[in-house]
């Protein structure tokens, strides 16, 4: 069982050199930026850091930060580092998501591509997987539409206009994203297959990213999340270039 880790103790001289670390702070901030003392913490054996409040404008809550350290039997200090750090009430930006984490249904505009991950496990090869064949309780079911389960069915009419109405609407073929997509809803592993003659036109997406995630769309609309979909060369995100400060390897200095 490991010990837990001691907190370090306050040093007496670290603690008491406001002056001193304000002092540096100036040096660096102009004063009009530096507010009030707003306390001191030991970060380690004679290593102490005194926060100041920060009234630069556009930083509410911000602090500056001054490390202040000591060598054994020394009564001056010598000052490690100054930076500006949040306090507790800072404003800060959102916690940081990967892109794939912040696409949300609806957020697809014509022309925008959706790549589907090689492992995503919503997909399967077509060998391995299908929609499930009817079954006997399936036939029953259909059977009780010819009369025996409701008092009423669609008509043909009825069925003709539905498709009608569906096709020529924002989930066919006539729309900005379907003419912008990649490849067609035929083609899309996130097409579930509907029974019946409608079927035959048409199927319901299972794209949780995709707009038409649980409706039902055209087997020729589509749009940008389908499955077969892949970033061309101009799209694919630029290398980035070689830091300014290798901070990875050893640098070599001229000795005197």
């Amino acid at each position: 069982m490991t010990k837990p880790a001691k907190t370090p103790k306050l040093d007496t001289v670290g603690a008491e050199a406001v002056d001193a670390a304000r002092a540096a702070l100036l040096e660096l901030v102009p004063e009009h930026d530096v507010g009030e003392h707003l306390g001191r913490e030991a970060q380690a054996d004679k290593v102490v850091t005194h926060f100041f409040d920060c009234t630069q404008r556009g930083y509410r809550g911000w602090r500056w930060s001054v490390t202040v350290a000591r060598a054994p039997r020394q009564k001056v200090v010598t000052v490690d580092e100054v930076v500006l750090l949040p306090g507790p009430e800072a404003i800060l930006a959102p916690e940081w998501l990967p892109w794939r984490e912040r696409i949300r249904p609806g957020d697809l505009s014509p022309g925008d591509l959706l790549p589907s991950e090689e492992d995503d496990l919503r997909l399967a090869p077509a060998y391995t997987a299908a929609d499930e064949e009817v079954d006997e309780a399936e036939l029953k079911r259909v059977s009780d539409e010819l009369g025996l389960g409701r008092p009423q069915v669609l008509s043909l009419d009825g069925r003709e206009l539905a498709a009608e109405r569906w096709y020529a609407g924002s989930h066919g073929p006539d729309t900005e994203l379907a003419r912008s997509a990649p490849a067609s809803c035929a083609s899309c592993g996130f097409l579930v297959k509907m029974a019946g003659p409608l079927g035959r036109l048409f199927g319901v997406c299972a794209n949780a990213f995709a707009n038409d995630d649980g409706r039902v769309v055209s087997f020729d609309h589509g749009c940008g999340a389908h499955s077969e979909a892949r970033l061309g060369r101009r799209n694919l995100p630029q290398p980035l270039p070689e830091p300014a400060l290798d901070t990875m390897r050893w640098e070599e200095l001229e000795t005197f």
